[in-house]
């Protein structure tokens, strides 16, 4: 552990939150903005800078069809010398608001600068099925890129279950999509049967995938499946997943619904962990439209087994570990 200390929350208002650390030396942000309406981009050189940083506008909704409701959990990548944002958005109509209807979709940016050039739409990624589906994710290894998400398979009781495929391109999954985590524990299944945005991490030969899990209230908490750097990925049974959350809700620092997460590196090169949680219990009316999901940071540290360690949410202004 280091004694590094982040003034949280670190930005207010912003669910899902995605920071990623480029070799320009920037960290890059993206999150779901309380509207549903818009995908922003901030950088910063430090993660504290990123909480003042102005945000550029990457991309809006459509007024109606595709891609015209709810832009859930934007996540920018950089692969191949461009910039991409994976996102998940819905469709309106005359009877719906497009609740839980998201397909994913992808936009690329071949400028150095991704606050700056132009964003263009390179469409829907196709999956094995046309059902809902969000919270893509991908990470290189062993000269591939991979893909990961969550999805409803209309075969399988349940929200979403997650699943992993290779890709062709950064815009397009080929070969088998495999199912490797679905909810099966109670603390997975409160509220709604919820596997969720995945989060990749890697140390110590083996492969992390956190995850989010239930209803997005207070119950929403963080499990962890993982597998061997040299096991096939695309093989379900490669990957474990632990019987206990990893990270949930702590009534002593009266923090509330930890989720979504993303992993980043400090400006001294510890690990940190970047999460979504509110301050109170208590919601009026449906937990996804409360805007009070606020971004937060926090350094976590690793077992003795090579398992990593995220402890519990560190109270509001931040501590030193």
């Amino acid at each position: 552990m280091t004694n590094t200390e982040f003034s949280n929350p670190l930005i207010e208002q912003r669910a899902d939150p995605w920071i990623y650390k480029h070799s320009d030396g920037y960290y890059y942000f993206t999150a779901s903005v309380p509207e549903y309406d818009r995908i922003e981009i901030r950088r910063a050189r430090t993660i504290e800078g990123l909480a003042s940083a102005k945000p550029a506008v990457a991309w809006r909704k459509y007024k109606d069809g595709p891609c015209s409701a709810n832009i859930w959990a934007p996540e920018i990548h950089y692969t191949d010398g461009k910039w991409y944002i994976y996102f998940a958005a819905a469709r309106t109509t005359e009877t719906t608001d497009g609740l839980f209807d998201h397909r994913m979709y992808v936009l690329e940016n071949d400028f150095a600068n991704p606050l700056e050039g132009n964003w263009t739409e390179k469409g829907q990624i196709k999956t094995a099925w046309e059902s809902f589906a969000l919270d893509a994710t991908t990470f290189e290894h062993a000269g591939k890129l991979y893909y990961v998400w969550a999805q409803k398979d209309p075969d399988i009781p349940g929200n979403s279950n997650l699943y992993i495929s290779e890709m062709a391109d950064p815009w397009t999954l080929r070969g088998r999509q495999t199912m490797i985590a679905k909810p099966e524990h109670a603390w997975e299944m409160i509220g709604f049967s919820v596997n969720e945005g995945p989060a990749v991490l890697k140390r110590g030969g083996r492969i992390f995938i956190s995850f989010s899990a239930s209803a997005t209230d207070f119950n929403y908490c963080m499990g962890l499946i993982w597998a061997d750097e040299n096991a096939d990925l695309l093989d379900a049974s490669s990957w474990t997943k632990l019987p206990q959350p990893v990270f949930q809700t702590n009534e002593e620092t009266a923090l509330y619904g930890p989720g979504h997460n993303s992993f980043t590196v400090g400006e001294s090169g510890e690990d940190v962990l970047i999460y979504h949680a509110r301050s109170y219990k208590e919601i009026q009316g449906d937990p996804l439209y409360d805007p009070n999901r606020h971004t937060r940071a926090q350094v976590f540290g690793w077992n003795e087994d090579g398992m990593p360690n995220f402890g519990v949410q560190i109270p509001e202004g931040g501590i030193k570990r």
